[in-house]
């Protein structure tokens, strides 16, 4: 299968690593960027460079390739997937932005290609271990997701390090969060909704951000009565953000916020990804609670040392392209995740990641 991986960032750079692996992928590597293209191509994997922001010349460069995988930021998603339906291929995503996934919906109406967003942890594979809960009880009461790509060793007054991309991780904080009230569609505010809890010892606070829920709002409209998504971070975390945003009016500035958090919050690949899903409701007759939790961490993988958040985003996104090559998935239209069985999904190759596989062992039952 012929895939053109569109961004050749952070996640798309393991993205490229992960399928060259298995020897099963003829694998292209675009960005505008020479630098980031030239490390890939002295990895041995091919890159031509391209401008991501141009439509056209993406179209034009993508011809010919099975599927394009889209590992830009979220505010490039729309005109990508345009992009890949001139072309006529097969197209996937990263994004967590709302706004972006309803557009690409409307653009996979009536279409002979696959489009299916959200292919990555938080929207992703959160999505698709809920959805599998739900479907074992006859009865939903509450469904509650959270996930935090934290620091392994916090530091500073944040208690974090960026993990992955700046601009996701402002967006989530700023846009508006679906979620499910008393069995109604409603938009609550990021950052509100704030809880504590503690999980093997360590306590975690989470807090309302955006574009966790992926398509769920819509798969379970009318089956559940309390649906919703909130990250997970140290404590205290939430009180620092709300002040950048709201008392020093970052959200209108973004720009400016990024550059501060680029400048004096390191990164670290010495991070933890938490999963954290409880389903409450009725299973035979009873009113039950069923709890799946995932703790990810940071370790070697196709020989490079990868951190929690590159295992778990680039894995989901490869195990989901895996399904779609052994037609495990819909071929044609809009996908959501929760098209994915969660048993299929850890019992793929790049799914074991999330079970503590290394790429060493999967590569030998592939």
């Amino acid at each position: 299968m012929k895939i053109a991986i569109v961004g050749a960032g952070l996640i798309g750079h393991t993205i490229a690593h992960m399928l060259r692996e298995t020897g099963d992928y003829e694998v292209v590597a675009f960005d505008r960027d020479a630098d980031a293209l030239a490390k890939l191509s002295r990895e041995g994997i091919a890159t031509q460079r391209v401008d991501s922001a141009d439509a056209n010349a993406i179209r034009e460069a993508v011809k010919g390739f099975d599927a394009l995988v889209n590992a830009l930021p979220y505010y490039l998603a729309v005109n990508v997937a345009a992009a890949a339906k001139a072309a006529g291929v097969h197209y996937f995503d990263l994004t967590e932005d709302v706004r972006a996934t309803h557009a690409i919906r409307e653009l996979a109406e009536g279409s002979d290609r696959a489009f299916m967003p959200q292919c990555g942890l938080a929207p992703g594979f959160i999505g698709l271990a809920a959805h599998e809960l739900v479907n074992g009880f006859t009865e939903v009461r509450d469904v509650k997701m959270r996930v935090g790509a934290l620091p392994e060793y916090p530091t500073n007054a944040l208690k974090y390090n960026l993990t992955w991309s700046v601009d996701g991780l402002i967006n989530e904080y700023c846009q508006p969060c679906e979620a499910i009230r008393d069995g109604r569609k409603q938009w609550v505010q990021p950052l509100e909704g704030l809880e504590h809890f503690s999980l093997d010892g360590t306590e975690y606070e989470a807090f309302n951000t955006s574009g966790g829920l992926g398509t769920l709002c819509e798969t379970l409209s009318g089956k559940v009565e309390t649906l919703d998504y909130k990250s997970v971070r140290y404590p205290g975390h939430r009180d620092l953000v709300q002040f950048l945003l709201e008392d020093l009016r970052l959200s209108t500035d973004r720009d400016t916020l990024k550059s501060i958090m680029r400048r004096a919050v390191p990164s670290t690949k010495q991070d933890v990804v938490l999963v954290f899903i409880t389903v409450t409701g009725v299973k035979d007759g009873q009113l039950v609670q069923d709890v799946f939790t995932r703790k990810i961490f940071a370790k070697d993988v196709c020989g490079m040392h990868m951190s929690a958040i590159q295992i778990t985003t680039a894995g989901a996104m490869c195990a989901v392209l895996d399904l779609f090559r052994e037609k495990k998935l819909p071929q044609s239209g809009f996908i959501p995740q929760e098209k994915v069985s969660l048993k299929a999904f850890l019992s793929n190759r790049f799914g074991k990641l999330y079970e503590g596989g290394t790429m060493e062992r999967v590569h030998e039952v592939a």
